[in-house]
């Protein structure tokens, strides 16, 4: 059986619609990715705010890395058996995303990789149809 899956992705969820001959299945995968962490410490209202309470930026850095891999690692896992892939949404995430896939030796599945807006569910799943259906 072929599996076509069209992919909407940001940094903070992921829209999967998979299309097979059994009829099509779309799944949100939502990320724990925390895109402003918060800093630990009392408030610079309530008092002096030293520099041991903030966070440095490379750990912060590190830590939002670490994050969106498990995130990428996740969306991978459900998409991993798909024939071809459409990637799009508004952001790096889509570019991101190619790249874990090229370094699990999927890249070659991926068929086109576009930017757009926010879109509902259901036009993500008709624009999955409508490419698969021109590809044919």
């Amino acid at each position: 059986m072929k599996t076509k899956v069209g992919l909407w992705i940001d940094h903070r969820k992921a829209i999967v619609v998979t299309v097979t001959e059994k009829g099509e299945d779309i799944k949100e995968i939502v990320s724990e990715v925390e895109k402003q962490p918060r800093r630990s410490g009392d408030s610079p209202l309530k008092g002096a705010y030293e520099s041991h309470q903030v966070p440095a930026d490379d750990s912060l850095q590190r830590n939002f890395t670490g994050q969106l891999n498990i995130y990428y690692d996740a969306v991978i896992s459900y998409i991993r058996d798909a024939e071809s892939i459409l990637i799009f949404g508004p952001g790096e995430a889509k570019d991101e995303l190619k790249e874990r896939l090229e370094e699990n030796n999927l890249g070659r599945r991926v068929i086109g990789i576009e930017t757009v807006d926010k879109m509902t569910d259901q036009q993500i799943a008709a624009k999955t149809r409508q490419q698969f259906a021109e590809l044919r």
